[in-house]
Parts: C-alpha cells; sequence; structure tokens
C-alpha cells in the first residue's frame, strides 16, 4: 500500500515539473532596429499544443484579418484560423510543413534569457534561417512553424537583418484563449485558405467580368454595363470608398482574343463630371456635340481638351492587345507554347483626388472590327501600404488624343502635322506646388514609314517654354513573343509583334511619364504638345495618341 502510494505521488510530481504551461513573448527587430509599438509575438505552449499570436489578438484590439496558428503535438499539425471580419473565421490543416524540414546543426550554443540554446539552420527560397532553440523547457514550441520538432524556439534570424528574440518566459496555469476561437469556424482548403487571407488584405472593386468588346450592330447595354459605339466601348458605374492617404489603387485588365487576330489600341479611363458637358454626353448624343480643338490644319477633333465647361476622360492605362491571343493559339510554332491572357496591370495611386468617395462611370475601350472581338475583366484593387510616392491632392485633366469613339465617327488625333500641335489653355484657382504632367503617349502609324515604326521627339511647352523633350520608343517587344500566336512571321526571321515601336508593344501596358513643371502660381496658363508626325502616303497616316493631366498640391 505504502509503496502505490510512492508511485502516485511521484508520478503527479512528474506531471507537475514536466507539464508545464508556458508564456513567451518575442520582439522583432530589423537591421538591430527594434520598431516601435509593435505588438508582441504571442506564444501560448504545452505539451500538447502550441498557439501563435500577438498581444493586440489576445486583448481583442487586432484589426482584420489576422490570424491564429496552432500546433497540436505530438503529431506537429499546423491549424491555421483566420478571422477576415466579424463573424466570418476560416480554417485549413497542414500534417506535413514541420515533418519536413530539415536543419544543419552546429556546436554552437548561447543563452537566451538564462536557456542554453542550440543551432540550427537551413534555407528557405534562398534565405539562410538561424534557429537557437533550447531543450531546458521539456516542450517543444516557437514564433513560427520553423524548428516545432527541434525544441522550444527562443530566436530566429533570416539573412542576418531580420530577428525575432524571445525577451520573456512564464509559467502559466493554463491557455486561455477560448473566448477568441469560441466562434464558427468554416474548414477549408490550403490554397483557398491562402487565397482568401490574401484577398481579405485589400479592398476589390470588380468593375467587368468576362465582358465582350467588339464591333457588332448587335451590341446592346443591360441595367448594369453601356455600351457604345456598335460595342467598342463599355461602361459601369463604379462607387469608390474614402481612400486615405496611405493607400495605393491598382488597375487591372485581363483580355484575350474572341476573334480579332490584330494588335488594337486599348485604354481604361473614367469620365470625369464634374464639369457642364463631359464625354457621356457625346456617347449618348454624338461625336460632334462635344468641344472642336481646331489648330487649323483642317479638320477638326472633338472632346480632347479641357475646356471651362468640359473636361476629356483620364485615361487610367493604356494598353496594346497581343495578336489573337488565347483565340488563336492554334497557330502552332515548335518550342512554342503560347499564353492565353493577356494580364494589364498599372499602380494608378496618383489619381487617387480624382476617386475617393466619388462615383464614377468606369470604362474600357479596345479599338476592333471583328464580330467577336475581344473578352476582358477589369477591377481595381485598393490597398494600404507603407509606401507614398505620391503625395498630389489635385488631378485636373487637361487633354486625351486618343479616339475612343472611332467606331463612332471620333478622328484620329493627326493635329501634330501642323508646327502649332496641340494647344490646351487652363486657369488654376489657387496655387499649384510640385506640378507635374501625367503624359502618356504612342505613336501610330502601321506601315514601315509609319510614326508607329519611326522615333519621334516629344516636346511639351509650358507656357511657351519648352519644359520637356524626349522620343518615346519600346525596344523590348520580342520579349511578349508568347502572347502573340498569331503574329506574323516575316523572311528576316522577325515577327511583328518583335519589332521596336513607338513607345508600346502587343500585349504590353504603356507608362506615362511624369514631368515635373514645378510650382506654378494660380491663373491661367498654356500647355502646348509638338511631334514631327509624318507624312500621309496614299492612304496610309500617322496619328499619335497623348493624354495629359495635371497634377499637384494645392
Amino acid at each position: 500500500m505504502y509503496q502505490r502510494i510512492l508511485v502516485i505521488f511521484f508520478s503527479f510530481l512528474s506531471l507537475c515539473i514536466f507539464a508545464q504551461t508556458y508564456e513567451v513573448q518575442y520582439v522583432s527587430s530589423y537591421n538591430g532596429k527594434i520598431t516601435a509599438d509593435q505588438p508582441l509575438t504571442l506564444v501560448l505552449a504545452s505539451e500538447k499544443e502550441n498557439f501563435i499570436l500577438n498581444t493586440k489578438i489576445r486583448e481583442q484590439k487586432a484589426e482584420f484579418p489576422y490570424e491564429i496558428t496552432k500546433i497540436e503535438k505530438p503529431s506537429n499539425t499546423v491549424i491555421s484560423y483566420a478571422f477576415l471580419k466579424n463573424n466570418e473565421i476560416i480554417s485549413t490543416s497542414d500534417l506535413e510543413t514541420v515533418g519536413k524540414q530539415t536543419f544543419e546543426f552546429t556546436n554552437e550554443t548561447k543563452k537566451i534569457l538564462g536557456y542554453t540554446c542550440k543551432k540550427g539552420m537551413t534555407k528557405i527560397n534562398s534565405n539562410t534561417i538561424e534557429i537557437w532553440y533550447t531543450n531546458d523547457l521539456k516542450i517543444q514550441g516557437g514564433p513560427s512553424v520553423l524548428g516545432q520538432s527541434l525544441g522550444f524556439v527562443l530566436e530566429i534570424e533570416r539573412n542576418k537583418t531580420s530577428l525575432i528574440t524571445a525577451k520573456s518566459i512564464k509559467k502559466i496555469k493554463k491557455i486561455d484563449i477560448d473566448k477568441i476561437l469560441d466562434k464558427n469556424i468554416t474548414s477549408t482548403d490550403q490554397l483557398s485558405y491562402k487565397d482568401r487571407v490574401w484577398k481579405s488584405r485589400f479592398t476589390t472593386l470588380k468593375v467587368f467580368e468576362n465582358e465582350t468588346i467588339n464591333f457588332s450592330d448587335d451590341s446592346k447595354s443591360s441595367n448594369d454595363i453601356k455600351r457604345f459605339a456598335k460595342g467598342t466601348i463599355i461602361l459601369k458605374k463604379i462607387k469608390f470608398p474614402e481612400i486615405s492617404e496611405g493607400e495605393n489603387i491598382f488597375v487591372e485588365l485581363k483580355q484575350q482574343s474572341n476573334g480579332d487576330a490584330y494588335d488594337r489600341t486599348g485604354t481604361v479611363f473614367f469620365i470625369p463630371q464634374d464639369k457642364k458637358e463631359s464625354f457621356l454626353d457625346g456617347l449618348e448624343n454624338g461625336v460632334k456635340t462635344l468641344p472642336v480643338y481646331d489648330n487649323g490644319n483642317g479638320k477638326q477633333y472633338f472632346g480632347i481638351t479641357a475646356t471651362e465647361n468640359y473636361n476629356p476622360v483620364v485615361g487610367m492605362m493604356r494598353f496594346f492587345t497581343a495578336f489573337g491571343i488565347n483565340k488563336f493559339n492554334n497557330l502552332q510554332l515548335k518550342d512554342k507554347s503560347w499564353q492565353t491572357t493577356s494580364p494589364y496591370r498599372q499602380d494608378i495611386t496618383e489619381l487617387k483626388p480624382s476617386l475617393s468617395r466619388k462615383e464614377l462611370w468606369i470604362g474600357t475601350f479596345i479599338g476592333n472590327y471583328d464580330k467577336g472581338g475581344h473578352k476582358v475583366s477589369l477591377e481595381i484593387t485598393i490597398h494600404k501600404s507603407d509606401q507614398n510616392i505620391h503625395k498630389n491632392n489635385t488631378v485636373i485633366p487637361l487633354f486625351n488624343t486618343l479616339n475612343i469613339m472611332e467606331m463612332a465617327d471620333q478622328d484620329y488625333s493627326t493635329m501634330f502635322n501642323q508646327d502649332k500641335g496641340l494647344f490646351v489653355e487652363f486657369t488654376l484657382k489657387k496655387d499649384l506646388k510640385n506640378a507635374q504632367l501625367r503624359y502618356i503617349t504612342t505613336g501610330h502609324g502601321g506601315w514601315e514609314n509609319g510614326d508607329e515604326f519611326i522615333p519621334k521627339l516629344n516636346s511639351i511647352f509650358l507656357d511657351g517654354k519648352m519644359a520637356f523633350s524626349f522620343i518615346p520608343w519600346r525596344s523590348d517587344c520580342g520579349s511578349y513573343r508568347l502572347y502573340n500566336p498569331a503574329s506574323g512571321n516575316f523572311g528576316d526571321g522577325l515577327s511583328s509583334s518583335d519589332l521596336s515601336r513607338s513607345n508600346w508593344c502587343p500585349g504590353t501596358v504603356t507608362n506615362p511619364n511624369f514631368i515635373p513643371l514645378g510650382d506654378l502660381k494660380a491663373g491661367k496658363h498654356t500647355i502646348q504638345v509638338k511631334i514631327p508626325q509624318g507624312p500621309t502616303e496614299g492612304t496610309s497616316f500617322s496619328s499619335w495618341n497623348v493624354s495629359g493631366v495635371l497634377l499637384g498640391t494645392e
């Protein structure tokens, strides 16, 4: 009897000694500098389970989305919980990651918070990771899934720059986060989990989903989407949330051929409606109802320049379709695997003042004469970011010569055959600091002597004085050959999509130039663009699509 009591006593004593529960707090640093006011990483660990979170999550003060990781012992099953928003929690399980980890070990040791630690090293995606772990705590755990099978990880260092290290260890009676996880949780697979967590970190505005842009009398508007110029223009009204100073905006278009085999000019744009007239009036009532620009060359150009009562469309992104992507992927060539979608993505954060808290008509145009045309999907995403390059609070549309209503009788931009070129007068109501011209330019004329294939100097004049000049030219078009299955092959061994062009390549975005103009005083100003446009040859002619938006801080 006495011996049985001793056995029970020592068994109980053993559990008290070895079945401990710990709370470990970690601090992060980069290049030796600790970020101020950072939430501390928190590990709650016992012999059976290990939770990884941070102090804000435990206090239930964390902003969505946030995650808690649980590692079940001894199987080292990783269960991830993502809190996407109120009453929306998802989870996924991973049985393999910890078991697949491999380490190299050294004889180095060091003390962390009084515990003797050993060193293990591993490589992840070319990153060198050093892990310091101790066996003194008699349980396994740590601030990440790395090293969960080694012991208790007290420090992780990546590439000798990023460091997370334990700052305190204390024993606790139990792991008490039941009130955080005591909610409805939906299980999903690992890829779906990662995708939903990633997408929850930014705001997505869906504009178009697999919509057709074609040339057909059968193209009709619906309740949500307006179609103009025989279907070559599609429009949808989008309401933007308030966009703060520390947020970035991206526009992303995915495009495929639905029958058109050629490279075409395209644009994503919005229609300013803050003046008496707008481009929408021209779409609904005819292009000739818009203000006319006449530079004396005998032609009239409608709706391209700002006036007292009118603002032209703002090009969010200029792009060029590839030759027949997806639809013509049956045109096989040896050792070439064609892409199926052209992705166009661009940062448009500088346009934030025109978008935040606004309801705007967002449009996409692809110039084509094909009944099948093209398929497009468009979305705009808004991201919280520490990067704050564009600090302007003002966006002023000045000109856009791209003939978006080409299939509704809007003429090509051939005004640069005169020395006057493009001339715009505008009035600033207030002083404008750090003014910039957001300038997009592409030359067109698709034959060997056309401006599409000949470098031409673009000169921009502010108030009659040269402000900037450059030659827009792209020599990297051949990089996108796999997006262009229907591109013609020539006798010299090149294809059409390989050829260098005036600032555009089939299947790519044309980036804007940001031209510094200094500080501008309130009052009247002028902007003039001059380009030595090439002469007409028979029925072939050159033209230049240029757009200009004035940025700055009032």
